[in-house]
């Protein structure tokens, strides 16, 4: 039986959940934390029974580490990534893997010069509900695509933003945006990676109940390559909050999704009849105006793909280029707002 894979994780806010991921996943092992918080390094090491470091580059020193979790202010994941990359380390980078295509772009080049793994987390991609509707679309069930509609109703509160551990939130530098790039890069994958890719958005945006820099809210309409069009709204100013909503319509079927199946209208009887009874009833989750409500089985099987592609030499389920779609339709509607205009995302591809 080969040994199991020495993983450290960078950050621990989020980073928590990295850590109980950790020691769920079968192949892997939580050896280090580190944070430049004394406090929360020494509540992590009691926690997990592992090594602490304050300094990262020291961290990265230590040769028994084999894979690095980069946790850390979403503006810093290309510069804390590539220090990984670059002593050797595999890499699994939390949402969004940066704030710009162009940062992330470094990332995947210094992640193949290196040929050190990296896998990206998206964990609503691994939840199996999601999993058996983009089948159900990729299998032609609900016909050719005609609408696409997510809505992110959140709140958090003028807390959240500010402290030593939250002024970086809402912020241009190190978050690149607000609900949009934060909170709604989740959904705006999740439509993205069903319907498929963005050709371009017309979007609004702005701040209405917090003291942030970048906003509070955003209304978009997409346009998708294959010609469906779309509609994306963010916000954390919602109380009470209200669960993530998706509405996905074509022309033989259609489906709607809290955090339950609302309904699913596509291929014969028995498979609507199992859809619901499968996935038609959830405890609502709490994540809405809670950010440490996330459960960490998603991020689990996120580190047990990444033993997977490091013992086999494959590629992570979630490569960088996959992740990277959701980063680009979000900028593409900031410089929407700011310019009054609609645009084509692989404009920002130039």
């Amino acid at each position: 039986m080969p040994r199991e894979l020495n993983f450290a994780v960078l950050g621990l806010g989020m980073g928590i959940h990295h850590c109980h991921a950790i020691a769920e996943a079968k192949g892997a092992r939580l050896a280090a934390v580190c944070d430049h918080d004394k406090a929360r390094l020494n509540e992590g090491v009691k926690m997990f029974g592992c090594e602490g470091y304050a300094k990262y580059d020291e961290l990265l020193k230590n040769n028994d580490i084999d894979a690095v979790c980069i946790v850390t202010e979403s503006g810093l994941h290309t510069k804390h990534g590539i220090m990984a990359a670059r002593a050797g380390k595999h890499l699994l980078v939390e949402k969004p893997v940066d704030i710009t295509p162009a940062r992330i772009k470094k990332l995947r080049e210094v992640v193949e010069e290196t040929g050190v793994k990296c896998g990206c987390v998206f964990q609503s991609r691994t939840e199996p509900v999601n999993l058996r509707l983009k089948q159900a679309i990729d299998k032609g069930k609900l016909g050719k695509l005609i609408g696409v509609h997510a809505q992110l109703p959140w709140y958090r509160a003028q807390s959240y933003y500010e402290g030593s551990h939250g002024a970086w939130k809402g912020t241009w530098k190190l978050d690149g945006g607000g609900s949009l790039m934060n909170q709604g890069i989740h959904t705006v994958d999740l439509i993205q990676w069903l319907a498929g890719p963005v050709e371009s958005v017309c979007g609004f945006t702005g701040v209405f109940s917090h003291k942030i820099e970048a906003e509070d809210q955003t209304v978009a309409i997409l346009k998708f390559e294959n010609g469906a069009l779309g509609t994306l709204v963010t916000t954390t100013c919602t109380i009470p909050d209200q669960s993530q909503r998706i509405l996905i319509y074509g022309e033989k079927g259609s489906f709607a999704k809290t955090d339950a199946l609302e309904f699913y209208e596509a291929g014969g009887k028995k498979e609507r009849q199992q859809m619901m009874a499968w996935y038609g009833k959830k405890k609502a989750s709490k994540i809405g105006s809670d950010p440490m409500a996330v459960s960490s089985a998603g991020h689990t099987k996120h580190v047990e793909d990444l033993v997977r592609a490091i013992r086999r030499n494959t590629e992570p389920g979630i490569t960088i280029d996959s992740a990277t779609h959701a980063v680009e339709i979000a900028c593409a509607i900031f410089k929407s707002a700011k310019t009054g205009r609609t645009v084509k995302v692989n404009d920002l591809r130039k």
